[in-house]
């Protein structure tokens, strides 16, 4: 077997163009793994070769991510806000733009006690991020599926975070009492999508992706359970499509959410939209 340097193996992210959004990151990633090695060490260390045992790894990786695979799925975890969770093919691989959301949800209450829910957690990414920037906060996590449950509470306690319960049931059918503030990340994909059939989203679960009502069916009916369970003036937070903001935002009007607003990602697209409960409903907070 001929020798392959680590430059080499970086060339043949080229293999991967047309693939992968981020060919070079990818094999990075693959060569950080094989190597056990941080990311500086390839920049470092561009002639060091790898041994026999380490270039077979490279090459079955190499050749899964080549039929689609994605990264983090051949990895085991995926690094997301300040944590590295692990990932199965139940739940959503965690997303760079679910940043903001964390960003917007630790904008609206103040560091001391509150309670927050995160509906939808899957790996237990948003919740977690939050519990580990909020130590004050109780966190309280929900997920229908008995998988992504498992998951999220294996992540919770490789971070030792004792901050958060993740329950099984959807959406609010779990929460007892009322919270200041409830997040979810739910599927917001028209089933009719055609980006469907490309790229990593064909390794995750549909139903962690897709929605009816043209992506809208999950959010309407969080929107409509959140009522029940904010405190008066409590904010509800939704990740959703890049295109979503208009209809998410009359939603939540419609249903009488008061300070409703959208808010970009880095990329300047339509990502988080909020809303607070009005403190006129005239319910009894005090349950």
């Amino acid at each position: 077997m001929t020798d392959v340097s680590v430059a080499a193996a970086l060339a043949r992210a080229a293999e991967l163009t047309g693939l992968s959004d981020s060919p070079r990151a990818d094999i990075e990633l693959l060569l950080c793994e094989v190597l056990d090695r941080p990311r500086s060490f390839l920049f470092t260390w561009p002639d060091k070769t790898l041994d026999a045992a380490q270039q077979a790894r490279f090459e079955q990786l190499l050749a899964r991510r080549k039929q689609g695979e994605p990264v983090a799925h051949l990895l085991g975890y995926r690094d997301f806000w300040t944590l590295r969770l692990k990932v199965s093919p139940d739940t959503l691989i965690p997303r760079p733009d679910t940043e903001t959301l964390v960003e917007q949800a630790l904008e609206r209450l103040p560091a001391g006690p509150a309670r927050v829910a995160d509906l939808g957690t899957g790996t237990g990414a948003v919740a977690l991020a939050l519990a580990s920037e909020r130590p004050q906060w109780q966190l309280v996590a929900t997920d229908l599926h008995p998988g992504a449950v498992a998951l999220a509470r294996d992540n919770a306690r490789s971070h030792q975070l004792t901050n958060v319960e993740i329950l099984q049931g959807s959406w609010c059918v779990p929460l007892t009492g009322r919270f200041d503030m409830i997040v979810s990340n739910p599927p917001y994909i028209d089933p009719e999508d055609p980006h469907l059939q490309q790229g990593d989203v064909r390794f995750e679960p549909l139903t962690a992706l897709t929605a009816d009502d043209k992506g809208l069916a999950d959010i309407r009916q969080i929107a409509e359970q959140a009522l029940d369970h904010l405190c008066c003036g409590g904010w509800l937070l939704f990740e959703h499509g890049y295109d979503q903001g208009a209809a998410v935002r009359a939603l939540l009007t419609g249903l009488g959410y008061a300070r409703v607003q959208t808010v970009q990602d880095l990329g300047g697209n339509d990502r988080v939209t909020l809303g607070c409960r009005p403190v006129d409903k005239g319910d009894n907070d005090a349950e």
